[in-house]
Formats: C-alpha cells, sequence, structure tokens
C-alpha cells in the first residue's frame, strides 16, 4: 500500500517514542532507562533534511535521545515534555508560515489526537494504538514503529 502524500509538504513532525521505537521502555537494576531506536529511522532523518525538508520531535516524554538528535542534525524544532501537542505543532506552523496541507504528522497514540487535527496528513506506525487505526484520516504505514515507520514516510516521500 502507498501512502497518499503531496509534493506541497514542507515539514514532518513526528512523536517519538512509538514512532523512532517499539514503546518499550527497558529498565536496569539502577532503574535507568534504555530505548532501542532503528538506525533506518535515523537514516530517514538524514535524508529528510539532505533533501530541504523541515523537521520537527514533539514528545510527550524529556530524554537525553532527543538532544542527541537536536545535535547530530541540528535540529532546531526538537521539543520534549510536551502535554498539548497540537498547541505546539500549530505553533512551529505559524512560525514558519505553513497551512495544514504543508504538513505531515506521524503519530502513534491517543496524545497525538491534537496534532493531527492540525495537518492534512496524518500518519500512524501499524502497530499505533487501536483507536487511531479506526479512524478514516489517519494513514496507516506497513512497517511498525521502531521497524522503520519513519523511514517508509520518508522513502515515500521523497520518491513522490
Amino acid at each position: 500500500m502507498t501512502l497518499r502524500l503531496s509534493k506541497n509538504i514542507k515539514l514532518i513532525a513526528s512523536d517519538f517514542d512509538g514512532v523512532f521505537t517499539d514503546g518499550s521502555l527497558y529498565l536496569d537494576e539502577d532503574l535507568k532507562q534504555v530505548k532501542k531506536i532503528n538506525f533506518s529511522d535515523v537514516m530517514g532523518v538524514s535524508r529528510l533534511l539532505k533533501a530541504g525538508y523541515k523537521f520537527a520531535i514533539i514528545s510527550g516524554e524529556t530524554s537525553n535521545i532527543l538532544n542527541y538528535f537536536r545535535n547530530k542534525f541540528n535540529i532546531e524544532e526538537i521539543h520534549g515534555g510536551i502535554r498539548q501537542k497540537g498547541i505546539v505543532l500549530g505553533e512551529i506552523m505559524k512560525k514558519y508560515s505553513l497551512s495544514s496541507n504543508e504538513v505531515l504528522y506521524i503519530g502513534d497514540d491517543v496524545n497525538d489526537l491534537a496534532a493531527f487535527e492540525c495537518v492534512e496528513y496524518k500518519i500512524a506506525p501499524k502497530n499505533a494504538n487501536p483507536i487511531l487505526k479506526l479512524r478514516e484520516d489517519i494513514q496507516i504505514t506497513q512497517n511498525s514503529g521502531g521497524h522503520g515507520a519513519f523511514r517508509e514516510v520518508v522513502d515515500e516521500l521523497l520518491n513522490l
């Protein structure tokens, strides 16, 4: 299945946990959190930025992994600890003078619904919360979060 995307898209905004990760949280004996990310998704970020797209991460969690992305790719729009994702996405869109048909949002759970309402292009990974999968306006990737879902979206977008 091919995602319905547009050459008009200028910004890809994404949740982090459940998109770049499989949603698992690993805890060691000292309760240190560890998350696994898929390198093909990291390469997707690189390809996206090299192609001239704007990129934002809007996460409900705070994590040093978000700082890794900020520093590795010099990404300005990294937002962690966000409870009102729709408000933050709206502010980013206003900052760059983008309309809803120029933005794609990727999220995996109900806390992404407000962000989805801001954009025309709504995508969730294959393993997203079932509530998202019931909505006809949200496209579902063939890959799961943490298993190349983000890269799938980037590859489709770059092949338009």
